[in-house]
């Protein structure tokens, strides 16, 4: 399931899975992949400065992950440019949630804007049944 929120111009997507595979179920360790997509909706060109993640497991229990750009890069995006990335995350419970914010500067005005990463679940999909 796709959920994307759209802030200052800038389309946020997200895809995510569960990866069966590196996760480790008898260990507690649930590990789900999210696909990125970054579009710049806006007439300006932008750069992605920084990024904060919140990540939620059942318990309620918040990890914050903070950092510069995304992967190691930050992106310039034109207008009509997507950037696409993907990465993962370790719960130690079978649900979560993950939210968060990018820091965006418009390139010619040096000025920060913030872009909302909508809230997104996390599930193993066979125990939803």
């Amino acid at each position: 399931m796709e959920v994307f929120a759209v802030t200052n111009e800038i389309k946020v997507s997200v895809q995510t899975e569960f990866n069966d595979h590196h996760s480790r179920l008898r260990l507690h360790q649930f590990v789900y992949d999210y696909h990125v997509s970054i579009e710049n909706l806006g007439t300006n060109s932008v750069k992605l400065l920084r990024r904060k993640w919140i990540i939620t497991d059942a318990h309620g229990i918040e990890r914050i992950v903070e950092g510069e750009g995304v992967l190691g890069l930050q992106p310039n995006l034109n207008r009509n440019e997507i950037h696409h990335y993907s990465s993962s995350c370790i719960l130690p419970t079978a649900f979560g949630r993950m939210r968060g914010h990018y820091i965006f500067e418009k390139s010619l005005l040096a000025e920060e804007f913030l872009v909302d990463i909508p809230e997104f679940k996390l599930e193993v999909p066979f125990l939803l049944s």
